[in-house]
């Protein structure tokens, strides 16, 4: 099982990947462009084509690796209904009515071909629902999800982080439940958005347009019916809610805030909570961060509530949705302080600066990193007992091939660091976990503070130097987050905890190497040859 949902989500995010440049080309050739606008917050037209690109390789991993069965059918017939009208929105400019045909089309496809429909309501846990009202239900609330979504597409890297969110807050719930249908169909999309954001987040070069963004609700709705169907596992409808979070508050904001105002609660408008957040003074980066703040805090909620009753679940998501409510009208009618300063910026970022603006911020974590990183290395070759064969001999290749690319010239030379780098770290650490010091604890957790030490580093720099030219996103803060949070989950086993604490440390790592490549562009031989150490050591080690 382990296996398909690793190929699968690789499979997806490599043929996403591999779909954006042609995309981006063919999109300025047929002019799918989102171009400026009143409403819009980017200065410059963008291919909007890149909703189409995860769509695809989420929708081939999900035919290779998932189930040969009509739910896994259904579900990827509507997908591509909806993409396909969503990329002719994004080239025409559908009228409301007729995406509504699209969205249509694919909640029928799903509820009368695969059965997937709420048999359940909330409240009404023990009382059997008519199909045609389950039906009606769960159409109704897949067009709802779907715009929903589609409406929160308002910021770079948005609408595809906050569903990155959800959707891991579902494949986490469908693994406790061990629901190997929801996992299969979820971890796909999860490989398909991560090779799309790292293209979409601020400045984005490609955004996903309705296509993508109609997807992801539509997707995030299907999977929350199926993982909160009273019939197939053991979680509440009601708390389909709480995953789908942010998107739902969002949406029911603007639009009662738009009725207070006496206006069409379909006319677009900026009134949607990133809107607000950057005219409180949030800078582009901060509103991102603020609202995926936000997201987790609501699939938090949901996890905390996985095992209540509709009778706890539904009244506080009523309290939270009517307090958001009231937010929404009183900033609409200009009853909210305005926190910024002069300058335009929030408060608290000036403050934050103002006081955090000393050397000892800005300059000592670079040189940590610049002395310490390499030191460990260095030291870390002697640590393994065994060095398996494949990796001695692929370490030796790679070697030979980063010292070529060394002697060639000052241009390339970068890659070949970056490259021997990250490929030598891997191995090195790999052989390490499996080494006699992980069952020594004093060592081992000597080797887990050193960790901890030097990501507090890296984020400090990534903050406070401004000498970095090195230009992180809200993606790479979300995937460090998960990273160092998923292996501390509750429920999670002892293989899939220690892979996470792997990647976040090697995480931790690539950050470090980025900021010292940029920071010390002109000392990139010195890099090179910790990398050829690194290499040369594990090589070595079989040759004796």
């Amino acid at each position: 099982m382990m296996n398909e949902l690793f190929f699968s989500s690789m499979t997806a995010l490599l043929v996403c990947m591999a779909l954006i440049p042609p995309l981006r080309m063919a999109a300025e050739r047929f002019q799918v462009m989102d171009l400026p606008g009143e409403r819009k917050v980017h200065e410059h037209p963008v291919p909007r084509v890149g909703g189409l690109a995860f769509a695809v390789g989420a929708c081939i991993a999900i035919a290779w690796w998932g189930a040969r069965d009509a739910t896994t059918f259904s579900v990827l017939l509507g997908c591509v209904i909806i993409v396909a009208f969503g990329v002719w929105d994004d080239r025409v400019d559908l009228s409301y009515r007729s995406k509504l045909v699209g969205q249509l089309l694919a909640s029928f496809v799903v509820v009368w071909g695969g059965d997937i429909w709420f048999t359940t309501l909330p409240l009404l846990p023990d009382v059997e629902v008519p199909a045609w009202a389950g039906m009606f239900v769960t159409v109704v609330f897949l067009v709802g999800v779907s715009n929903a979504v589609n409406l929160t597409d308002g910021l770079d890297g948005l609408a595809g982080g906050l569903s990155f969110l959800t959707l891991s807050g579902i494949a986490y719930l469908a693994y406790l439940s061990n629901d190997s249908t929801v996992l299969l169909l979820t971890v796909p999309f999860l490989g398909g958005l991560l090779g799309f954001l790292r293209y979409n987040t601020y400045p984005a070069r490609i955004f996903m347009g309705d296509g993508g963004s109609q997807l992801l609700g539509f997707i995030m709705g299907v999977l929350a019916i199926l993982l909160t169907d009273s019939s197939r596992g053991p979680f509440s409808p009601s708390l389909a809610f709480f995953l789908l979070g942010l998107p739902f508050l969002d949406t029911l904001g603007v639009t009662g805030q738009r009725l207070a105002e006496g206006r069409s609660p379909f006319m677009g408008d900026r009134a949607h909570i990133h809107h607000k957040l950057l005219r409180f003074g949030f800078t582009h980066y901060e509103a991102v961060t603020v609202i995926y703040m936000i997201q987790a805090g609501m699939l938090g909620l949901a996890y905390l509530l996985r095992w209540q009753s509709d009778t706890l679940i539904l009244p506080l998501y009523l309290m939270i949705a009517g307090l958001v409510l009231i937010l929404f009208i009183a900033a609409g009618r200009g009853l909210l302080p305005n926190f910024t300063s002069q300058s335009g910026h929030f408060l608290s970022n000036v403050a934050v600066t103002r006081l955090m603006n000393g050397p000892w911020l800005t300059d000592l974590p670079m040189q940590f990193l610049a002395v310490i990183v390499p030191c460990f290395l260095i030291a870390l070759v002697f640590v393994p007992s065994n060095v398996p064969t494949d990796v001695g001999y692929l370490s030796i290749i790679i070697f030979g091939i980063v010292l070529l690319g060394l002697s060639f010239s000052r241009r390339i030379a970068p890659y070949f660091v970056r490259g021997g780098l990250y490929v030598g770290t891997t191995f090195l650490l790999y052989v390490c976990e499996g080494s006699r010091y992980g069952s020594m604890s004093s060592v081992a957790m000597a080797h887990n503070v050193f960790f901890i030490v030097v990501a507090v580093m890296v984020l400090l720099s990534l903050r406070f130097n401004e000498q970095n030219r090195f230009q992180t996103t809200p993606l790479d803060y979300l995937m460090v987050f998960l990273a160092v949070t998923f292996p501390l989950l509750p429920e999670v086993s002892a293989d899939i905890a220690h892979l996470g604490v792997f990647a976040a440390k090697l995480m931790v790592l690539f950050f470090s190497f980025e900021l010292l490549l940029h920071a010390f562009a002109n000392r990139v031989l010195q890099l090179g040859l910790v990398s050829l150490w690194i290499l040369f050591g594990l090589g070595f080690r079989i040759l004796l």
